[in-house]
């Protein structure tokens, strides 16, 4: 596979695993910042963190082979490049696919992303454009010559600040591209209407399902690794290890058990929570209906996933129920509301929160 093509599924890869780490607090940062989540700012969003990846997968990798590898030289003249464009041009051939002139470009347009995502999603203009670029891509160059900070003996790539300075100057004309967006769309300020009461409709409900299949996951995740390095290197149970039950059972219990702790206290789910949605009214009283949105959310489906065979297979029925009743009402009541309960924007006026 061409090195490139590897770098480019790494930084997509490594993008799409943070923004499963981060996208609960991203979806609940946004309903709180902006008053809701859109499928064009949740996509810049996503796109920003493959980018920064993509910097460093681009700049740093492949890494060499200690030993065969060649050490690099530096080039130190900032006025280097206008000698590659004057070469070009009296080189026969295209001028604009020189590779002199190829190279200059895409050290450009490497960092034309970063100047366009800070001012659109982070409100920043030229000067911080300007003065992150520049450190963006000195770090860069400071790995590279150093070996990656001693792991290598010598510089396994050129240091050039005329890398420094195509890069800096990218960043900056992608600030200037992004003044392209309109101002309402830009920023990360506090929108003036962030707590007022939004619809509710079915694809914020089901946004809710999503966080809180993703955040549920997450959690048990995280409590099965560590349950599998504590009988590994603590019991020393290979076996325990091997089989994975315990982990898993632990896992399940730890968040399924988190998810209970926090409807009970609530009333809501860690997905409600994110999207800003509450279940009110219905004919159960508080006490019950409670445990009852616990059962009927993703606790309940993790529940009967972790049943044994073929008692599991209640989990697929489970899902099919829930994506049956999630349109069965306009606004993606589902499960939860068969007692009558309906799902409202928490920016309202409570009248009966259950």
């Amino acid at each position: 596979m061409d090195d490139q093509v590897r770098n480019g599924i790494l930084a997509i890869v490594a993008g799409g695993l943070v923004g499963v780490l981060l996208f609960v607090p991203f979806v609940a940062l946004s309903y709180r910042r902006r008053g809701r989540l859109t499928a064009g700012r949740a996509v810049l969003w996503a796109l920003a963190l493959v980018y920064f990846w993509a910097i460093w997968t681009y700049t740093l990798l492949p890494l060499p082979d200690p030993d065969t590898m060649r050490c690099a030289g530096t080039n130190l003249d900032i006025w280097a490049f206008v000698d590659d464009i004057r070469g070009a041009a009296r080189r026969p051939g295209p001028f604009v696919t020189d590779p002199a002139i190829l190279q200059l470009v895409l050290n450009v347009l490497l960092f034309v992303p970063l100047g366009f995502f800070l001012r659109v999603l982070g409100g920043r203009g030229i000067l911080v454009a300007l003065l992150v670029g520049l450190a963006t891509s000195v770090f860069v160059e400071t790995t590279q010559v150093t070996g990656v900070w001693g792991i290598y003996p010598c510089a396994y790539r050129v240091f050039d600040v005329d890398d420094m300075l195509t890069n800096t100057l990218g960043a900056v004309a992608g600030s200037l591209l992004a003044l392209a967006v309109p101002s309402r769309l830009r920023g990360a300020e506090r929108a003036p209407d962030a707590d007022v009461p939004r619809p509710v409709t079915r694809r914020r409900r089901a946004l809710g399902m999503l966080c809180d299949a993703v955040g549920l996951g997450l959690v048990m995740s995280v409590v099965g690794v560590v349950v599998q390095l504590w009988l590994q290197f603590v019991v020393g149970d290979q076996q325990a290890v091997i089989d994975g039950t315990v982990s898993s059972v632990a896992g399940v219990v730890v968040g399924t058990g988190l998810w209970l702790a926090v409807i009970l206290g609530t009333g809501r789910s860690v997905g409600d929570l994110a999207v800003r949605l509450r279940f009110a009214g219905g004919v159960l009283p508080t006490w019950l209906a409670r445990p009852v949105r616990w059962l009927t959310g993703v606790s309940g489906y993790t529940l009967l996933d972790a049943l044994p065979d073929p008692w599991s297979l209640l989990a697929l029925l489970f899902v099919a129920v829930t994506a049956v009743m999630l349109f069965a009402f306009r606004d993606g009541r589902g499960l939860p509301g068969v007692f009558g309960a309906r799902v409202v924007d928490d920016r309202e006026v409570p009248a009966r929160v259950e």
